[in-house]
This record gives structure tokens, sequence and C-alpha cells, in this order.
């Protein structure tokens, strides 16, 4: 008897959501295609469109309380989904069987991103459920290598991608961002803990004199997952507003690792592009 995939298991999916647009993408599609689905929204975040559907609002010092919850519902997988920042966990709220857990946790905190989702993982793995990525629920979100716009990146674009994805991988290397912003060959900003949406307001307001040619090339805002990334979780996404703020930062266009990053609302997204004469461009690595 074949071996059955994360992807093809019979049951209830969970949806862990955290804040932002993708929680409520997913549930669209999972809705779509009549999968049985429950949603457990992470105390103090706000997925958009949150009353759409029945929501599970859990505490992260009751990991092991949703836990049972979701044993109860008959869930089998499950998918973390949406924005989140670094917990302040309220030690008076922590069960007790929960505090077995939070040790295996607590020293990815100060860390970067990827090494805290692998330990959320493995806690997930370690009571039964199969952790799946956005994309087995929703493979549209991960267009394929191409130009998706009517605008198409120049040559001195394509230098700047290769230069700013030599940039994100060494940032990633060290579990710091997933993106950065090059114009004429110099990194203008880089992502940080505070995303990308800052990044690009820092281009706006603060880096767009650093061009050394103002009439020559715009530059660009590269997305990638870090090397080795467990890619399950933490894909990065851009949607309409990174258009927009790609634009307020007078860059020609977004660059996306082909596989690697989410386009939320394509349509949207490619048709806001277009409007404003931004490129996206889907690259193989």
């Amino acid at each position: 008897m074949p071996e059955t995939s994360p992807e093809t298991v019979v049951g209830t999916t969970a949806l862990i959501a955290g804040g932002g647009a993708l929680p409520a993408h997913l549930a669209r599609a999972m809705e779509a295609a009549g999968m049985p689905f429950l949603i457990a929204q992470i105390e103090g975040f706000a997925m958009d469109e949150a009353d759409r559907w029945p929501v599970e609002t859990f505490a992260l010092e009751r990991l092991a309380v949703l836990f049972d919850l979701l044993h109860g519902r008959g869930v089998t997988r499950v998918v973390l989904a949406g924005t989140i920042r670094r917990p302040r966990l309220d030690p008076e709220r922590i069960d007790p069987r929960t505090a077995q857990l939070l040790p295996r946790i607590l020293p990815y905190l100060a860390q970067g991103d990827d090494g805290l989702l692998r330990a959320v993982i493995a806690l997930f793995e370690e009571d039964g459920f199969a952790v799946v990525g956005a994309d087995a629920v929703a493979p549209d979100l991960l267009p394929a290598p191409g130009v998706l716009t009517g605008v198409a990146p120049s040559k001195a674009d394509e230098k700047d991608a290769a230069r700013a994805a030599a940039i994100v991988e060494g940032l990633g290397a060290v579990d710091v961002g997933q993106g950065a912003v090059v114009a004429q060959g110099l990194c203008l900003a880089v992502e940080t803990l505070p995303g990308t949406d800052a990044m690009l307001a820092f281009v706006a307001e603060t880096a767009a004199g650093c061009r050394p040619d103002p009439r020559g090339a715009r530059g660009v805002v590269y997305k990638a997952p870090k090397p080795g990334q467990d890619r399950r979780v933490d894909l990065p996404a851009i949607g309409p507003a990174t258009v927009e703020a790609a634009h307020r930062a007078g860059l020609a266009g977004i660059v996306l690792e082909a596989g690697g990053v989410m386009v939320l609302d394509r349509a949207e997204t490619v048709a806001r592009a277009d409007a404003l004469g931004v490129f996206i461009w889907v690259r193989e690595p």
C-alpha cells in the first residue's frame, strides 16, 4: 500500500492563524475545495475577514490545551500562516502541560525566526499532526517563473536583482531577513524583524537619494526564502500593498525567487502593478 503524504491526509485541517491576509486566503481556498477545516486564531493577532468563519482563539501559554482541542475536532494536519511578532508570555497563564513544552521554545525567542518556527513545527509533529505548507492547500499561491506584468525588467534591473539575490542569501544564512532593495548595484536597504513594509518605507523616506545617478536604474526589491528554511512556514509573500509600497519607494519592480514567494490576490496584485508601471518578475534561483 503506498505511503500517504501530508498533502493527502484525510481529516480536518487546522489553520493556525496569525495576522494579515494570508489566513483568509487559505480559508477561502479550503472552503472552495470542500476541505473540512477550522481556524485557531493566536490570541493578540487579527486575521483579515475573521468574522467570515467560526474562529477558535487560543493563548500560546496554553498550547497543550490547543492540541487537545484539535485532536477532539478530528484534526490531522495543520497549516501555520499569518504574521506574528515575538510573543510576551504571561507565566501566570501557563498550564502545567504547556510548561513542559515551553523550554523547547524559549531558547529560540531571542534568535531568528527560522529556528523558532522549526521548534514549533516539532511540537505539532510530536503530538501527531502533519504540518503542511500554505501551498499544500492553495497551490495557486506560488506563480511559475516568468514576468507576470506587462512591464518587463531591463538589463540593469536584472543586474540589480542578481546583486539583491546574493545579499538575501547572505542575510538568510544568519537567519536575519528575506528581502533586500538594490539600485544601480548598491544595497539601499535589507529586511530585518520589522518586515518588508518597514524596509520599503525606509527606502521611500530615507534612501531614495542614495542612487548615484538620479536618471539611472531605479532599483528592485527582491524577496526569497532563507537558505535551508523549512518552506512549510514563513514563506515570504507579496500583495497589492507591496506593489504600492515599491512604487512609493521609486522602484522599478519586484523580483521573487521562483517556487519560494507567495503572491496573494494575484489578479489584483498584477493589475495594480501594471497600473503603476511596476514589473513583477518570478526569477529562477
